[in-house]
């Protein structure tokens, strides 16, 4: 079952190159961001750009449960807040769908308001571990009562008289970071989280434009971000860049697919957000940044990706991990058609995301004739070089929408097509993920469609 509705098998082919521009949807950490800040403001905020994805779709629902007012007329949603401490408690479940972005961020927002609301997911969101933000957030005040390890469902019950925390990340997440600090705008005082290692800031950029005092140095200790709590934040008008993760898919695909030659447009290269396409770089991929500029607070650039037949696997660095996290997947494909070994240290984060990656990547290249190695912290891909490929598996995405695009990626260059066993979970934050990519010409779709053309 994929996370909204029956399992969808898709198959890709081996393809002619890919052309054109792929417009890819609105970014997706920003878009969360921009709902949840928008329903913590005073007045109405305008967002454009919104990523209409399922994931983003269930926060909306979610603000509109904590008494929001979030809906859209036109091109633009509107966010009419409640203000810092406003929310109200939600009569129904919240149900977070697939995103742990979204559930994580939402519990962060509500932790330090005296009321209480239950927390649900699909089946994948419902086996990740969020002790790693109710741990913190009882440090508010707050109280989380759930099932073991601290899974959904769960109930978290508010703070009566929310304390402002220090609290030191034991792993890098920007969901932690930011549910702390979202916690943090109604305790009094200062909130302070430190980060050993820095990971994406949409959060501390999104808050200082609605109008937090929000300061971030380097020390000894890593990364301190100090956030004055009770502000009244100020309504926005948001431009959403559009989001790098999902320009990782036609880019990667362009750079194994002969002939290629793509333009992604618009795209945020926020330094904390951008590791894949410098990594793709070093491995010797034709990939460009046109017209760079600066949107909205973010630096933004057009990406052009040709056909590169002579990639190379390289080591990439352990510290790049967190500004590539969720790139790893499609990366392990890139790899496959390099000559040599990628190895890529450091990403355990991989093992409890909306599936196990690492397992899930090594499963479906082994199947797929590509050798791989892995441990809790690393893997290790041995390239094949261009045209070496054999495909032909029928691989499991475990309700996984990266998983998904990457091995439909991946058949785009394999000598025999590659089948996934559900792409209904694409639709959590790339839907039109399948007619962009038949636009550039790429051979995919329905695993029962005729394949003939």
């Amino acid at each position: 079952m994929s996370s909204h509705g029956e399992a969808r098998a898709m198959v890709s082919r081996k393809s002619a190159g890919l052309r054109g521009q792929a417009e890819v949807p609105g970014d997706k950490s920003i878009s969360h961001r921009a709902l949840i800040l928008g329903a913590l403001a005073v007045g109405e905020t305008r967002v454009s750009g919104l990523l209409e994805g399922q994931d983003v779709l269930d926060t909306a629902s979610a603000m509109r449960a904590f008494g929001a007012e979030v809906e859209k007329r036109g091109d633009v949603w509107h966010v009419t807040g409640v203000g810092v401490g406003g929310f109200a408690e939600p009569a129904q479940v919240i149900d977070c769908g697939n995103s742990g972005t979204g559930v994580r961020l939402i519990m962060g927002a509500m932790a330090t308001t005296p009321i209480s609301a239950t927390f649900t997911g699909d089946a994948s969101l419902n086996k990740r571990p969020m002790a790693r933000i109710t741990d913190p957030l009882r440090q508010f005040g707050a109280h989380a009562y759930g099932r073991s390890g601290g899974r959904l469902p769960l109930v978290l019950v508010g703070a009566e008289q929310a304390m402002p925390v220090r609290y030191a990340t034991p792993v890098p997440s920007a969901q932690v970071k930011s549910a702390v600090l979202l916690a943090g705008l109604n305790a009094p005082g200062e909130t302070v989280v430190i980060e050993r290692e820095a990971t994406r800031d949409h959060s501390e950029r999104m808050l200082a434009g609605f109008g937090a005092v929000i300061s971030s140095e380097d020390g000894p200790e890593g990364r301190v971000i100090t956030l004055q709590g009770q502000p009244e934040l100020r309504p926005q008008v948001i431009a959403v860049p559009r989001d790098p993760s999902s320009a990782a898919f036609p880019v990667c695909a362009a750079l194994i697919t002969e002939g290629s030659d793509v333009l992604v447009p618009n795209i945020g290269l926020n330094p904390t957000r951008a590791g894949l396409f410098f990594t793709l770089q070093e491995m010797g991929a034709d990939l460009v940044f046109e017209n760079p500029r600066e949107e909205g607070g973010e630096p933004v650039a057009d990406l052009r990706a040709r056909f590169s037949p002579n990639l190379r696997g390289i080591e990439v660095p352990a510290e790049r991990a967190a500004s590539m996290i969720d790139e790893y997947p499609v990366l392990s494909v890139v790899a496959a058609f390099a000559e040599g070994r990628t190895h890529m240290p450091g990403v355990k984060e991989l093992r409890v995301k909306e599936s196990d990656r690492i397992e899930a990547m090594a499963v479906g290249l082994r199947a797929c004739g590509v050798t791989v190695e892995a441990g809790e912290d690393w893997w290790t891909v041995e390239g094949r070089g261009f045209g070496a490929v054999p495909g032909g598996a029928t691989v499991a995405t475990h309700l996984d929408h990266r998983i998904a695009m990457s091995f439909l990626v991946l058949g785009l260059a394999t000598e025999a097509p590659v089948t996934v066993d559900d792409g209904g979970p694409i639709a959590t934050s790339f839907p039109v993920f399948e007619p962009l990519m038949r636009g550039l010409g790429a051979d995919l779709g329905a695993a029962d469609a005729d394949p003939a053309r």
